[in-house]
């Protein structure tokens, strides 16, 4: 089968088998949720066991501050009250102000899917990157708005996603916006919410693990768990949320100097 009708039985699939779910204004909450609950669980285990496997542990950034099971709730509880009472809700009023959703027959060329979502993903990090060196250089608009997410200067999976209202509703704003304006394949876009909460959950993490995608992506080009657990100790440094270009440009890049064991 050629790259251009690769992804075409899996979009078949969808169209006939779950064409109503699909449709559903609920349907991007509900996928960028459980792909936060997913990808978040493995590491809140290996936290709660800690040096019991020590095989883990021993890629943790700082290995003598240690999320517990109360930071991990109350994170965790932080962004189910915000999808439950904010996000779904608003996710319901935009499907009277935007027109239906009109899905293609086509799906997407493999080229297309992964030229899409690197732009989309470029997209967002630059739009990430000025929102939030505004807002650690703004005291109010820290203190009202991004201060939620540093409560905690160790990282920890659950915190991917403790954050205030107001940064999770611009957040899901450029989320949604992005591919709209890029003109993205609906699959292009979906694949791109489950990829990119993978990557700011791996950003969450705490751990330096050599197989994540910080690793994996030579040139230093991503900077992973490293460089935003930096920024949670550093708050000054490292403001883009998945690449490192802008950082560097700005010269607002720091290299972890991990904690000694």
């Amino acid at each position: 089968m050629s790259s251009d009708r690769l992804l075409q039985p899996l979009w078949d699939h969808l169209l006939i088998h779950h064409l109503s779910l699909i449709l559903s204004p609920f349907f991007p909450v509900i996928l960028a949720f459980f792909s936060y609950f997913i990808f978040s669980l493995p590491f809140a285990v290996m936290d709660l066991l800690g040096e019991k496997v020590s095989s883990f542990h021993k890629y943790k950034i700082q290995p003598d501050r240690r999320p517990t099971l109360a930071m991990m709730a109350r994170s965790f509880m932080t962004a189910l009250y915000n999808h439950v009472f904010f996000v779904l809700p608003a996710a319901l009023i935009a499907t009277f102000v935007l027109p239906a959703p009109t899905l293609p027959q086509s799906a997407p060329t493999l080229c297309q899917l992964l030229t899409e979502g690197l732009a989309t993903l470029l997209l967002f990090d630059t739009q990430y990157f000025i929102w939030h060196y505004v807002h650690h250089k703004h005291p109010q608009l820290y203190r009202w708005i991004h201060a939620v997410h540093h409560e905690y200067t160790v990282t920890f999976s659950w915190s991917t996603e403790q954050l205030s209202i107001p940064e999770l509703m611009s957040v899901g704003f450029w989320s949604n916006l992005d591919p709209i304006i890029l003109k993205c394949h609906p699959l292009s876009a979906w694949c791109v919410t489950v990829f990119s909460l993978w990557m700011s959950v791996e950003d969450h993490i705490g751990y330096d693990l050599p197989w994540t995608l910080n690793h994996l992506v030579p040139f230093g080009l991503l900077g992973g768990a490293p460089a935003h657990d930096m920024h949670h100790q550093r708050p000054s440094t490292n403001y883009a949320p998945f690449f490192s270009h802008w950082d560097r440009t700005f010269g607002t890049a720091a290299t972890l100097k991990k904690s000694k064991q």
